[in-house]
């Protein structure tokens, strides 16, 4: 449950967090440093006038004896005057000479350091809390003639130590405000950086199926939103495109479908009007068998161009002459042509590297296409080239062209420049030529004249040249024989 609220925090909590963290960090590091730096020169400051305190008593113990030097002490201590030092001198034998008043009771001769050696001075200061008040102890060996004293020094740094506590304290306020300073700042400045989102979300949320035109521009956004601006408004014109071939797609599906559809229905429908003879019977039979061959040849189309766009599985590849398919191919459409009166030749030579079966159909498709718009007496020429990096196959034709308008779209499925010429073609077999093309990573083009004719060139790379290959797949076998 907590890793599902921690993946689910928005990203400005996110970003409010780290920046107070950070924030955090850098002001709690430098209150630190400064905390320890202040406490530390305080401590050595106190611990300097300690040192000098105790040389100073202990020169005059060795120039005017125990009594003498602390008769300046003990006297600001009667007088009740605050002094900051609390001073006793102790003998050899372990007496105690003189002190300052009540010294016993708080701080007893015990509680001091021993002198490290009868010959040191100084004894390193240790800390003692007496209640609320916080003392500073050392002892210093005074050597004499022939005897020495134990002096011992106490300094009361209860001020030092109360300011030092104030100063944390004061340091943990800021710390605290400082923190939420940073929380407020952060939030208020994600929330104003973040705003760009809420308007890009705005945008998306005005964009509907109805609406695939819009874009969300890339202009006005900060630069960060900049490219994803740019990868959606792509994303749309690509949605666009495909709903809309998608839509004129279904709509010519339609068409097509419709029309061998209704004239099976028809014709059905106007056979059982009345008895009819064996013949008649035959003629509604041979019509609707010839429906159904037209709506089985558009399955197929349809089906193989599905399975290329899916790619499940790689095409197979080999090399082989060029020459020697496109003379098959025009030998199967020879009877055809000889009919139409319609010459096929072949020209080229070459090898290519491609699928054969893929290769195969693809020439067909061109010829048939080419038959269809070739006038009696006409010529059809299937042309192959091929160079170290690709082969080149071409099916040229010398009927009526195809205007300027329709080049850009013959490619398309079902699309026919002009329906009623269509001679039963479904518009989808330079459809399928492309398909192929694509499946092999190479290219269909299209050359066409007004009255001249029109010529469809396909390319078909090598393998080995091919950077990023598109693979093609087909669940059963796509490689019928043309359209």
């Amino acid at each position: 449950m907590f890793s599902s609220l921690r993946n689910t925090r928005s990203i400005a909590a996110r970003l409010v967090l780290l920046f107070t963290f950070a924030s955090a960090l850098l002001v709690a590091s430098s209150l630190g440093i400064f905390y320890w730096l202040v406490v530390r020169h305080t401590f050595e400051e106190d611990n300097a006038a300690l040192g000098d305190k105790v040389a100073a008593l202990a020169e005059d113990v060795r120039q005017s004896g125990p009594a003498k030097a602390l008769a300046a002490e003990l006297q600001t201590a009667r007088a009740g005057e605050d002094s900051p030092y609390w001073v006793r001198v102790i003998d050899s034998g372990g007496h105690v000479l003189a002190e300052r008043s009540a010294m016993g009771d708080h701080l007893p001769a015990n509680a001091f350091p021993p002198p490290t050696s009868p010959n040191s001075e100084t004894a390193h200061p240790v800390n003692l809390r007496a209640g609320s008040a916080l003392f500073s102890l050392t002892t210093a060996a005074i050597p004499t003639n022939g005897d020495h004293y134990v002096l011992q020094v106490a300094q009361d740094r209860t001020a030092d130590d109360n300011f030092n506590r104030q100063t944390g304290l004061l340091f943990l306020v800021m710390l605290a405000a400082s923190v939420a300073a940073s929380a407020l700042i952060a939030r208020t400045t994600t929330k104003r950086g973040l705003r760009p989102l809420d308007q890009m979300s705005d945008a998306f949320q005005r964009i509907g199926p109805t609406r695939l035109d819009q874009r969300v521009g890339q202009v006005t956004w900060p630069r960060e939103l900049q490219p994803l601006a740019a990868a959606f408004d792509q994303m749309l014109a690509r949605l666009e495109e495909s709903f809309t071939r998608l839509s004129r797609f279904s709509a010519d599906l339609a068409h097509e479908l419709r029309t061998p559809i209704a004239n099976m229905l028809g014709e059905a429908q106007v056979a059982l009007t009345r008895d009819r003879t064996a013949v008649e019977y035959r003629e509604v039979i041979e019509s609707s068998v010839a429906e159904c061959e037209r709506l089985s040849r558009i399955t197929d189309n349809l089906l193989f161009l599905a399975r290329a766009e899916s790619a499940r599985e790689q095409i197979k590849r080999a090399k082989f002459d060029g020459r020697a398919v496109i003379e098959n191919v025009a030998s199967f459409y020879q009877t055809i042509a000889e009919e139409r009166q319609i010459s096929v030749e072949c020209q080229g030579e070459g090898e290519v590297d491609a699928d054969p079966l893929l290769f195969t159909r693809a020439v067909s498709n061109l010829v048939d296409n080419a038959m269809r718009f070739t006038p009696a007496g006409g010529t059809i020429t299937i042309s192959i080239t091929s160079q170290d990096d690709a082969a080149e196959v071409s099916v040229r034709d010398n009927g009526c062209g195809i205007p300027p308008e329709h080049v850009t779209r013959v490619f398309d499925r079902f699309y026919t420049a002009d329906p009623s010429r269509n001679s039963g073609g479904a518009g989808l077999g330079l459809a399928l030529v492309k398909s192929i093309a694509d499946l092999h990573g190479g290219s269909a083009a299209l050359q066409t004249e007004l009255s001249r004719g029109t010529t469809v060139t396909v390319r078909f790379p090598t393998e080995s040249s091919t950077a990023e290959k598109v693979s093609g797949s087909v669940d059963s076998d796509p490689r019928s024989p043309s359209s």
